[in-house]
């Protein structure tokens, strides 16, 4: 959070005019870049109205927590009220977002207007009743004091500048106990919501049981894919996931109703919750019984979603299919096809496999967008790592385009990987130069662990103290190393070698070899660990600790980072693939590497310089703390 205070001492900030300031500087250090102008705003409106309302009701007492942070993520509920509640003596806890708004209209005239519409706005954003019940939902997921004790927490939303005339069609949404709306009319009725939930005695305590509470896990996507798909929903979707996931059943909706074709692109950086809302699609839409396909280009990714989500059932393990797969595909054939890290979309589905009769000259895209009535593509830009890959906003909107089809973008900004820390993503960003500026020092964020070290042999050493006491680690590395094929009963050929450190790549084939997994169970495999991952087993999953060893193909010399393409040995980079487009793949292959990691990452360089030049931005002594943590 930015602030924790009691309601008179954060109210007594914003009097003597120190509270935008102070939650400016603090937003500073957990972000790494300055709050926008209207956010700043929204504090010093929307606060005052909170901690005005509080001190009427005589709860001058209770804890107020400003922006809070949901665990794992990097969203951010705008204030948690912690107190005793009047009638249990029990801790309670009230999620309150707050909003400017003067109108808001659903976005559909329907029964279920979860979308709504501001003028604010170009695109609808959710009903601030769902969002807040998202939020406590999501708290009660992952935060031990609440997990135990559901009933302990409540939300509302206070619209403090909205007329009920104003609002009058978001009320069509159902209200329950996590979920209220309170206008400025209403002001009244919210003192006394905020009175029947909370005590006027202090609420230090409550909060500090509830910053104590332990974060259960993440509940990984392979993990719970199959219950996913086959029963119920089990991920909760926040903010902008979740308008991704509704504007997809409405345009399937409208598709089936008016007989017409749609398109929807959701985009996001890595950890943003694409493949959650792909299988929450997925999901939803196979109980339903609307035909759907998952489609990826990921042998990996396809692979592992049959094992887990179909491992009892035959038919769900035939949900999920490559990008390839639609060649010959019936136009129109199936009601909705998802094609989840859409990135790795290629220029044609023909391969040196595919069999002569079915070579033609239709562009990937092409097929893709014809399968389906309502073909959704999610996608990560800065993920392309190949030559050839060519799924980005602009090459599907020109194709859809050409195609007369309407295309619908949604654009995901928190992210969920990484402990939810966006200060390390931009980190990582401007470090590789993905973004302008040039790197810059790591200032730790209280939500993501990053060391460098000196040897491999200290990486692998510290990640399997991590995994020592229930952590999931791997170890990947650029692919500057020769990959030899690993032969049944004999050693896996240690083909990373660094000094005296060897260790095998993980195995190309599908089946497990000396203990070892297949190549598109590495990432969840236990197993997985005595091998080095690259970029395309790593890429689409996630681990708690992540290690990962910078090649030869990447160096820093004086001021600027320099990649050798003789250093690499990835066979996909030709002759014919520029100076320009592998400097961009091997900095995207970086990307993708060190934005694994759920609570960690562990970095090491074989060049001394470039450990040099990280060690200054990661901070003097960081190996010593990465021993200590040990």
């Amino acid at each position: 959070m930015l602030i924790r205070d009691s309601a008179v001492a954060v109210a007594a900030r914003n009097l003597e005019g120190s509270l935008a300031l102070h939650l400016t500087e603090q937003f500073v250090h957990a972000h790494g870049h300055k709050p926008g102008s209207s956010e700043i705003r929204s504090w010093e409106r929307s606060i005052p109205a909170l901690t005005g309302a509080l001190l009427d009701a005589g709860l001058g007492d209770v804890e107020v927590m400003l922006e809070y942070g949901l665990p794992l993520t990097s969203k951010r509920a705008d204030a948690v009220l912690a107190g005793v509640h009047p009638v249990t003596g029990e801790p309670s806890y009230v999620v309150v977002e707050l909003k400017q708004w003067s109108e808001a209209q659903p976005d559909e005239a329907d029964d279920d207007p979860v979308l709504c519409r501001i003028d604010a706005y170009t695109r609808p954003v959710l009903n601030p009743i769902v969002q807040v019940r998202g939020y406590c939902d999501y708290l009660v997921s992952f935060n031990g004091a609440l997990s135990a004790h559901p009933e302990r927490i409540s939300g509302a939303a206070y619209l403090h500048n909205a007329t009920e005339f104003g609002v009058s069609g978001l009320y069509v949404m159902e209200q329950d106990e996590r979920g209220r709306l309170f206008t400025q009319e209403r002001r009244g009725e919210f003192l006394t919501y905020l009175k029947s939930r909370l005590s006027p005695q202090s609420g230090a305590g409550a909060a500090d049981a509830l910053m104590a509470g332990k974060v259960q896990p993440s509940k990984q996507l392979m993990r719970v894919a199959a219950q996913e798909v086959r029963e119920r929903e089990q991920f909760v979707l926040l903010d902008e996931q979740r308008v991704a996931y509704e504007t997809v059943l409405r345009s399937v909706q409208r598709a089936h109703e008016s007989d017409h074709k749609e398109v929807v692109v959701v985009t996001g950086g890595p950890g943003t919750g694409k493949s959650v809302i792909a299988l929450s699609l997925l999901g939803e839409l196979y109980r339903r019984g609307v035909p759907t396909l998952h489609a990826t280009g990921s042998q990996s990714f396809t692979k592992t979603m049959r094992k887990v989500a179909g491992v009892r059932k035959r038919e769900v393990q035939e949900l999920f299919k490559y990008f390839n797969s639609f060649i010959t595909a019936k136009r129109n054939g199936i009601d909705v096809l998802v094609c989840d890290e859409a990135h790795r979309i290629r220029e044609t589905s023909a391969n040196r496999w595919t069999k002569a009769e079915a070579r033609t000259d239709k562009q990937q895209i092409d097929e893709l967008l014809d399968a389906a009535r309502v073909p959704v593509f999610l996608l990560d830009e800065h993920q392309v790592v190949r030559p050839g890959e060519m799924g980005t906003v602009r090459e599907i909107k020109a194709a859809a385009a050409a195609k007369g089809l309407e295309c619908r973008v949604v654009p995901l900004d928190s992210q969920f990987r990484c402990g939810g820390s966006d200060a390390y993503l931009r980190w990582v960003v401007r470090l590789l130069g993905l973004e302008g500026g040039g790197p810059v020092e790591w200032e730790p964020d209280d939500r993501m662990e990053l060391y460098v070290v000196d040897s491999p042999q200290e990486m692998e050493e510290f990640l399997r103290t991590r995994q020592g006491v229930g952590y999931g680690a791997r170890m990947s590395a650029g692919y500057c190393w020769k990959w030899s094929d690993a032969k049944p009963g004999e050693p896996l050929p240690a083909d990373v070698a660094i000094g005296d450190w060897a260790r095998p790549w993980n195995l190309k084939g599908e089946r497990s070899v000396m203990g070892a997994p297949p190549s598109a169970l590495w990432a969840t495999d236990p197993a997985g660990f005595a091998q080095v991952g690259c970029v395309y087993t790593a890429q689409g999953f996630e681990y708690d600790w992540s290690g990962v060893i910078i090649g030869p193909d990447l160096l820093w010399r004086v001021d600027r980072w320099i990649t050798d393409r003789t250093a690499s040995k990835d066979p996909v980079f030709k002759k014919a693939t520029s100076d320009t487009d592998v400097d961009r793949l091997i900095r995207n292959t970086y990307k993708v590497l060190l934005t694994r990691g759920m609570i960690g990452t562990v970095v090491y360089s074989t060049d001394p310089e470039t450990r040099t030049k990280l060690r200054e931005l990661v901070g003097h002594g960081t190996r010593a703390g990465a021993r200590a943590y040990t």
